[in-house]
């Protein structure tokens, strides 16, 4: 299966080691990844689309049409950019008078939107288009006794009336994708809570980062299991300012969930780039190899 991903900002500038585990991971799950030029910030769906949504619309329209040159399905690995492209393919294809704007603005730099693009998240994408049973085929290392508390966030479930991913309530399908990897999804409190990131206010962030460890150190998991890299951001980081400016150590490992599947189809943690984490995994690690420090 081909499949064309589109990596955005955050991944390939401050988080390399989240591309790299989709990059070893894919492959054994049957999943090709072709690569194409032309593609920009998605861009981002909550600041730049409040300043500008016109301009918004129009650079996610850019990139949609870039993606169009090829017949391949489109891949994000960031829940930011599913919402932005997926949402710009909803306004553009129920409102022609938008589209031909849109293209009018387009038609300067000789690009079309036409519409034509299937858009998924990756894990989205293993799920409906390869099944879960693809995922425990690639495992050598089952995740067992690990225990992970999920972390949804926001965009890949609302608005559910574009997202069409899961229920945005109850959701079940990064629990899944858990469960195919061996290891256990613990249930806490506040795992559809938004990280934060997106609030214009000083002490709001921090709060409801910190509401969302509390939930999960009550849970009782080895880490947290995430696929957005900017509430990653909220949260590898958020532990350290809640340290500083709180004086509470939670000490929860955040991991991206491509990272996980790669210890469990027998990578290693420097494989996947669990060393460069601020908050470190070896607790994880050590369950899974024995005594092991990164």
């Amino acid at each position: 299966m081909k499949v064309v991903p589109f990596w955005g900002c955050m991944m390939p500038l401050k988080y390399p080691q989240m591309e790299l585990a989709l990059r070893r991971t894919l492959p054994n799950l049957g999943i090709e990844l072709v690569d194409i030029d032309g593609f920009t910030c998605c861009p981002d769906p909550i600041y730049f689309k409040a300043r500008d949504k016109m301009k918004w619309l129009v650079t996610a329209a850019r990139n949609l049409a870039v993606a169009e040159e090829t017949d391949h399905m489109l891949i994000t690995m960031c829940s930011g950019c599913i919402s932005t492209l997926k949402e710009a393919q909803f306004l553009l294809n129920e409102d022609p008078a938008l589209k031909d704007e849109v293209n009018k603005r387009l038609k300067r730099i000789n690009r079309e939107y036409q519409g034509k693009t299937i858009i998924k998240h990756a894990v989205e994408m293993i799920r409906d288009d390869l099944g879960l049973e693809a995922v425990k085929k690639s495992i050598k290392k089952p995740l067992e006794g690990i225990t992970v508390a999920i972390h949804y966030g926001c965009h890949i479930l609302k608005p559910s009336q574009i997202m069409h991913v899961d229920d945005a309530d109850y959701p079940s399908i990064l629990e899944d994708f858990i469960n195919a990897i061996g290891a256990t999804p613990l249930e806490h409190h506040e795992k559809v809570l938004c990280c934060g990131k997106g609030c214009m206010d000083e002490e709001l962030p921090l709060e409801m980062t910190e509401a969302i460890f509390a939930s999960i150190e009550k849970s009782g998991a080895d880490c947290m299991g995430l696929i957005c890299p900017t509430c990653f951001s909220s949260f590898d980081l958020g532990q350290i300012m809640i340290s500083r400016k709180k004086g509470k150590n939670y000490n929860i490992p955040v991991i991206y969930l491509f990272q996980l599947l790669g210890l469990a189809q027998g990578l290693s943690a420097e494989e996947v780039g669990l060393h460069i984490h601020r908050v470190k995994a070896d607790r994880i690690l050590e369950k899974i190899n024995g005594s092991v420090k990164i």
